[in-house]
């Protein structure tokens, strides 16, 4: 099976069924480091390469996680405790934070489908363009390509050698110029803007449940603490499950993720209290 790329670049993508027994497997089967490169069975290093690709695409996915569930736990708190302390009604701070946390899912989602489909729509229309440059004037071509790799230290013969062997092989050479040239990895195997859009969604709902449940639970003056304890914990833990795929300290990316959403939600608790009085300052409010 093939995936498609930007401009129609595609490449194969094996599709274990098992992922945990096939990384056991390669792990099984690496060659010992010392080993030359004449060791590594293509079989292996295609292997080998769709799991640190597949990898990859979960980090990419992390990101739209941990910010939705971050906005959905920070936003939505911040509106439960206004309508808390303006109302005292357990039922108005519930439909409030749902309307809020359902206005943000859809809003998040359609922003990140939007922005995802957007860049990927400008990169193909970069990668189309670089593949009329090698189509139409392949000597600029190799002769950029060959600039670049002695820019990263290759010497001029080697980098000169390397360039006119790629340019034999025009797909080869558009990949190399688009990767070093524009930043654009036409083989990435990133999921969809439609998959983007779910998970921000989906993320940015779980995180707003974490400050409503209390108050569906608890009278109101018991509720708004529990949920901002509650929503502490659950921002500390979002930091943790992240560390685990940036490799980091789980102490310290908890902390990390749950102190800057603290600063968030100050800063926005005191506009929302400072703002209204200075608009009634001003004569502004009803």
């Amino acid at each position: 099976m093939a995936h498609d790329g930007p401009a129609g670049v595609r490449r194969p993508v094996l599709e274990p069924t098992d992922m945990a027994e096939t990384q056991h497997t390669l792990t099984q089967d690496r060659p010992s480091a010392s080993a030359p490169a004449s060791a590594y069975s293509r079989e292996w290093i295609a292997g080998h390469l769709a799991e640190e690709r597949r990898n990859s695409a979960l980090l990419g996915e992390a990101r739209e996680i941990v910010f939705g569930a971050q906005d959905g736990i920070v936003s939505t708190l911040a509106v439960v405790a206004t309508v808390a302390g303006a109302t005292g009604e357990p039922f108005a701070v519930v439909v409030a934070g749902i309307a809020a946390a359902l206005a943000g899912v859809f809003s998040m989602a359609a922003g990140e489908y939007i922005g995802s489909k957007s860049q990927r729509e400008i990169f193909d229309a970069q990668v189309e363009g670089e593949r009329i440059e090698v189509d139409e004037r392949p000597g600029e071509s190799e002769a950029e390509v060959a600039y670049m790799l002695a820019e990263e230290g290759l010497g001029d013969e080697d980098a000169a050698r390397v360039a006119a062997i790629m340019a034999r092989h025009p797909e080869v050479l558009l990949r190399t110029m688009v990767s070093r040239e524009l930043g654009i990895q036409v083989d990435d195997g990133q999921g969809s803007p439609l998959q983007g859009a779910i998970l921000m969604g989906a993320a940015f709902g779980l995180g707003a449940a974490a400050p409503i449940l209390p108050f569906l639970l608890f009278p109101v003056g018991t509720a708004l603490p529990v949920a901002i304890a509650f929503a502490g914990i659950v921002l500390f833990a979002v930091g943790v499950v992240k560390s685990r795929w940036t490799r980091r300290s789980p102490i310290t990316s908890g902390l990390e993720v749950l102190v800057l959403a603290a600063l968030a939600g100050v800063v926005g608790f005191l506009f929302g209290t400072i703002l209204p009085q200075l608009l009634g300052v001003a004569g502004i409010a009803a």
